[in-house]
């Protein structure tokens, strides 16, 4: 079991929203004394209709480099199959120089197979497939950040004691794999993960983390080295549920007419959604903000909910 104080985050959805928004919201985040701040990596948009706007990943995290002072930044999670590992290292590298060191490498196998399609890009034959890159990748990219230097083991990447030169900011700059594959995905988080997120019911949740004990037992891993992050939902705090149910259908129709938020009501309320996790020995939690970006919600999650769990 872990110990020690809660982490909170925020996960802004980049899509169906306008760029200076969605740069406000990650500045106020900061403000507010949030200890993280992330975003998808899709090309598409994956809730509502995919047929709307969305800011590509890095990109946007290079915009609250600029903007924000303190909060750690980093994608949740980034798709492997987008870039070459050895050239998301360098990219990391950089945005680790431009916030001063508070840059997090978030990286999963990826699912969304539209974008794949539309965009051209290679999805691989099939999930186990690209589990396999991702373990690969990882290694790559271990190499690199924490050695200088980095070699693909050969079968999907081909560097050669790739340099990454100059080295972050950090003296070791964190990796976060997020999934809950059991017989690749967990092996990989064992082997190579500073951090691990996952998402689920806490029943799902205790399962998984009790499956990436045993692998870090396999490997031979202190399992206590792995830190690990959960997703909080996508609340909308209000002490009026009428209010709450009203704010949400306004965000769902914005993101392509999904249903919207769901977890919604008082501070208690998330609390008690975010409570069971705790009791699981998980610290790091992210909560999902889809636009318009709710200001009261982001204010009182860490106003409110976080004493309640603290």
């Amino acid at each position: 079991m872990a110990s020690g104080p809660l982490t909170f985050g925020v996960l802004l959805w980049p899509q169906y929203t306008d760029w200076p928004s969605l740069m406000r919201a990650g500045a106020r985040a900061d403000q507010l004394g949030y200890d993280s701040l992330w975003t998808w990596d899709h090309l598409y948009p994956i809730v509502g209709s995919p047929q709307g706007p969305i800011f590509e990943g890095y990109l946007t995290l290079a915009g609250w480099a600029s903007l924000t002072r303190r909060i750690g930044l980093g994608l949740m999670v980034g798709a492997n199959t987008f870039r070459n590992p050895a050239l998301v290292v360098k990219m990391v590298t950089a945005l680790d120089h431009m916030s001063s060191g508070r840059m997090v490498l978030g990286i999963g196998g990826a699912w969304f197979e539209t974008e794949h399609t539309a965009l051209g890009i290679d999805f691989g034959a099939s999930v186990g497939e690209r589990l396999d890159r991702l373990d690969e990748a990882v290694a790559l990219m271990v190499g690199m950040l924490h050695s200088g230097e980095g070699t693909a083991r050969g079968r999907f990447y081909h560097a050669r004691s790739a340099r990454n030169d100059p080295p972050p900011v950090q003296r070791h700059l964190p990796i976060l794999i997020g999934g809950g594959g059991e017989r690749k995905t967990l092996a990989t988080v064992a082997r190579y993960a500073d951090m691990w997120n996952i998402d689920g019911t806490p029943e799902e949740v205790r399962h998984k983390d009790e499956v990436l004990r045993r692998w870090c037992e396999s490997v031979r891993r202190d399992t206590s080295q792995i830190e690990r992050t959960a997703n909080g939902g996508a609340p909308i705090i209000r002490d009026d549920l009428g209010e709450a149910r009203r704010v949400a259908a306004e965000i769902g129709r914005r993101n392509g007419n999904y249903p919207g938020p769901d977890l919604l009501g008082p501070p208690e309320r998330v609390a008690e959604h975010v409570r069971p996790f705790v009791g699981l020995g998980f610290r790091n939690f992210y909560f999902d903000m889809p636009a318009p970006f709710d200001d009261e919600t982001l204010e009182r999650l860490i106003r409110d909910v976080k004493p309640l769990l603290n």
